[in-house]
């Protein structure tokens, strides 16, 4: 389903909500973050906060959940993570809720220059496992809010066999589908477990070349964790791709799911499926070879 466009998100929008909900802060400069995100617009206020305001209806009820769940994951975790600082709320000029979060600095790892893949691969591993070890008793399913994932890749079995169909003679589609077979055949059979939802280099913050925080938990759920080892086939080469494995435990089932995800993922966007970015159809294609390769 297409992505319905929201307001216009521009400076002058956010100074006006601040000063409305937030005079304490009306003084604070506000400036664009250079890579400020597709489900979210950023914007630094002063120095030490971020403003950070949903794009579309479809990622706004990401807000609450974050700013309830963020505060408790946040002391048992290795990297920082988002802090909240304040909720805002829906106002005349802008329909949805917003929020406001401490300033982390960073550069993410998809604009940063990497100063050695394997550390980067092992510390995002260990972050996952820590992730994964915290209690998950009453955490939120997966369901509309994050796309599904921590559910079955099964639910996106229609769409996945779809792109597979319109994009018959233009990549192995033969290779491709025995990969979504096997993966909709590796079922998740473990307890609940925390997951991110969406671990990218995007999402990735570096400092010095190193991981030194994970942001956008917006599609953060429990359930099977699998969805982010996707990242496996997105961002680490060969080398890298092994220690993550190891360094993560993954077993060869929660290994062939994620490469499900990241399947089918680079599918619908070869595919031009809607809602999908048709500038990541570059990297999508290198993905896709990658994991044929592989395989």
């Amino acid at each position: 389903m297409p992505i319905e466009p929201g307001p216009r998100i521009d400076t002058a929008l956010v100074q006006r909500l601040v000063a409305e909900q937030f005079p304490q802060w009306s003084d604070l400069p506000v400036r664009p973050v250079e890579r400020g995100g597709w489900d979210n617009r950023s914007f630094r206020l002063g120095d030490a906060l971020v403003a950070r305001l949903p794009s579309s209806a479809e990622y706004a009820d990401k807000v609450a959940l974050e700013q309830h769940w963020l505060p408790g994951l946040a002391p048992m975790l290795p990297q920082a993570i988002p802090e909240p600082v304040a909720l805002g709320e829906p106002a005349a000029s802008y329909p949805w809720p917003w929020s406001i979060r401490r300033w982390i600095d960073g550069v993410d790892a998809a604009a940063a220059p990497i100063r050695d893949m394997n550390s980067l691969a092992r510390d995002l591993a260990l972050f996952l496992r820590a992730l994964h070890a915290i209690d998950a008793s009453g955490g939120p399913g997966p369901g509309r809010h994050n796309f599904q994932r921590g559910g079955p890749l099964a639910s996106y079995d229609g769409e996945t066999r779809a792109a597979l169909a319109a994009l018959r003679g233009r990549i192995d589609t033969a290779a491709a589908s025995r990969l979504w077979d096997a993966a909709l055949a590796a079922y998740w059979t473990g307890p609940a477990l925390w997951l991110h939802g969406d671990v990218a280099a995007g999402n990735l913050l570096l400092r010095d070349g190193t991981l030194c925080a994970v942001i956008d938990f917006g599609g953060m759920a429990v359930g099977d964790p699998a969805c982010d080892l996707a990242i496996a086939w997105t961002l680490f080469d060969p080398a890298s791709r092994q220690v993550f494995r190891d360094t993560l435990g993954a077993d060869d089932g929660m290994w062939v799911r994620g490469r499900g995800w990241a399947l089918w993922k680079a599918l619908i966007v070869l595919a031009g499926c809607p809602g999908t970015d048709p500038q990541q159809i570059p990297s999508s294609r290198q993905v896709l070879e990658v994991m044929l390769s592989d395989f």
